[in-house]
């Protein structure tokens, strides 16, 4: 029989069989608070990251329930839940950092060559959010087109796909669970002025500043999405992480996106 190149295990999987191993011991009782993330972390050895992406796993098979603000609850274990961990999915962390890898190249390489008509399609994405109130599932569709216009500048089928698939991951259900604990009408106003600043390097014409202002907005959500569950949810102004990217100004006649002379992000959620 041949051998076969075996994969490893994703640590968030090995975390979330050890949580799961301690709670069918009945060492973490039904209805018992279990110990806060960065405790967790400390414990096992591990990152925060790794933790929440395990208690996602976790709570999407139904052993754990997380009450933002308050903590993270054992389940009685529903009739169908396995015994056994399920078929790995990419874990949301594990997606951002792939994405903010890609599309930072993306973005420096359509800042070389966006014509007038690509950045006008970002204008025409970032339009329809500014200002408006939209559903959750409006600003990620809205969130999705942004992405997939800017890589559309380059004409490249393979990355637009490779882009719209990693994109596509936020549908996976450990990405949708976090989501919901996450984000609200607060973090995607940050995030539409994130989009913002790509959009005006883009328009500028500064590589750099595009690669940098779509990394930083990338790992600006990754550290949303790292929030701990014992805090409360964002609130308006106080979402400290999103003070307005700083990029060079857009060069005379490239024109520049009216919305990146807001100083507070957190004032787009007042519209």
């Amino acid at each position: 029989m041949p051998l076969e190149a075996i994969e490893p295990r994703r640590l968030y999987r090995q975390i979330a069989d050890q949580l799961r191993q301690s709670i069918d011991h009945g060492e973490y009782p039904v209805g018992s608070r279990l110990p806060a993330e960065r405790e967790l972390a400390d414990m096992l050895g591990v990152s925060r990251p790794t933790v929440r992406e395990a208690l996602i796993a976790l709570e999407v098979e139904g052993l754990l329930r997380i009450r933002v603000g308050s903590g993270i609850y054992v389940n009685a274990r529903p009739a169908s839940a396995p015994h056994t961990a399920p078929a790995p999915i990419e874990g949301p962390f594990e997606v951002l950092r792939a994405r903010a890898f890609v599309e930072s190249a993306v973005a420096e390489e359509a800042a070389r060559k966006a014509t007038e008509e690509d950045v006008a399609r970002l204008d025409a994405v970032l339009a329809e959010a500014d200002g408006h109130t939209l559903s959750i599932e409006r600003w990620i569709a809205l969130d999705r087109c942004f992405h997939r216009a800017v890589v559309a500048t380059l004409g490249n089928v393979v990355l637009l796909r490779t882009v719209g698939e990693l994109f596509d991951q936020r549908i996976n259900p450990y990405f949708v669970q976090l989501s919901q604990h996450i984000e609200n009408d607060v973090t995607w106003r940050a995030a539409h002025l994130e989009h913002v600043a790509i959009r005006n390097a883009i328009a500028a014409r500064h590589p750099a500043n595009a690669r940098a202002a779509m990394r930083e907005h990338l790992e600006r959500s990754h550290r949303r999405f790292s929030r701990d569950f014992g805090e409360a949810p964002f609130a308006p102004g106080e979402d400290k992480q999103s003070e307005p990217i700083t990029i060079a100004a857009p060069q005379p006649g490239k024109g520049s996106h009216p919305s990146k002379t807001r100083k507070e992000p957190h004032k787009a959620a007042a519209y």
